[in-house]
């Protein structure tokens, strides 16, 4: 039994639950989602708490259960709280700009990367090194955070890139041999 799917989502005052068929859209006061889930899945809105429910034991069923559920609270928790990536450049004359709506990058690159975030993202720069990643939307949040830091990922050598806060590198040693050969 899907120990995730069976919990009930509480729907906050103020967040408007609308439930067509397989289309839900939540509407709260960041703003308002909407996505269609699969068919079998059963989503209805019982004491101000949505329910998932299945069909049969099938492993499909199982298996779409929690994600349909997980999936809902990230929706009810987009539209009340919103979501933020925090990610963080580490090395000398690395530095985040913003231009206009662009983030424009200096990440160790003979050139400006610029970087245009889709509808619905805001992206803030604090400082020169720091940036975050905000919207109403979980999976495109978490993917846009995800582009950037594909920019230029922290090596494993010196640390220097982009990094998520909080995300721990652990450093590979350099050559041996090099320290060997001095002496």
């Amino acid at each position: 039994m899907s120990r995730i799917g069976l919990l009930p989502i509480l729907v906050p005052q103020g967040v408007k639950v609308n439930i067509q068929g397989s289309q839900v859209t939540v509407e709260g006061s960041k703003g308002k989602l909407a996505r269609s889930f699969h068919p079998d899945i059963s989503i209805t809105l019982k004491d101000g708490s949505l329910v998932v429910a299945r069909p049969t034991d099938n492993r499909n069923h199982r298996a779409l259960h929690g994600l349909t559920r997980s999936l809902l609270a990230n929706m009810v928790e987009g539209v009340t709280k919103g979501f933020e990536k925090v990610l963080e450049l580490i090395g000398v004359g690395y530095r985040a700009q913003k231009a206009g709506n662009k983030l424009s990058l200096q990440v160790g690159f003979s050139h400006a990367v610029d970087f245009s975030p889709p509808p619905g993202i805001d992206i803030v720069v604090e400082g020169t090194n720091r940036i975050r990643v905000i919207g109403i939307d979980k999976e495109i949040v978490g993917g846009t955070a995800a582009r950037i830091r594909a920019i230029r990922p922290a090596d494993s050598y010196k640390g220097k890139g982009v990094k998520y806060a909080g995300e721990v590198l652990r450093l590979k040693p350099g050559k041996a041999g090099k320290a060997a050969l001095k002496g």
